[in-house]
């Protein structure tokens, strides 16, 4: 009679905690990512009224501010998603929303430009993670 041993160390149960670590920076830079790319949508379906606001803050060239804009929410939140350069897309995010809070939120006697200016500093703050940990930790 043969007695066969198997070798369990081989065989690893799945890990809950290491599927989560694999999958959560993705998530969570498509969550950080939708605000901006649903921004900069907005602003291409109504660009007049975009460059409107953007000269009612005393910008100077409310059109190239635009442009910039749509350009760094919907390629720079595609970017986000997609993984590529991931620290340096942050980074530019990240700065991009600093200067939107103390552009156009930075009235704080008012409630609803609070909550945006801090809301914004929060997205930066996530940024900031992205730029520090990269797409994933390994």
């Amino acid at each position: 009679m043969t007695i066969t041993t198997i070798d369990t160390a081989s065989v690893a149960p799945a890990n809950t905690a290491s599927t989560l670590e694999a999958w959560l920076p993705l998530v969570g830079r498509v969550l950080i990512a939708a605000i901006f790319i649903i921004s900069g949508l907005s602003k291409i379906a109504d660009p007049a009224g975009s460059m409107a606001y953007i000269a009612s803050v005393g910008l100077p060239l409310p059109a190239v501010a635009l442009a910039g804009a749509i350009l760094v929410e919907v390629v720079g939140g595609a970017l986000l998603i997609s993984g590529y350069k991931v620290r340096a897309v942050a980074t530019v995010i990240a700065l991009f929303s600093l200067a939107t809070a103390a552009f156009f939120h930075n009235n704080l006697a008012d409630q609803n430009q609070f909550i945006h200016f801090f809301k914004n500093i929060a997205i930066a703050g996530g940024l900031l993670q992205i730029v520090a940990f990269g797409k994933a930790r390994a």
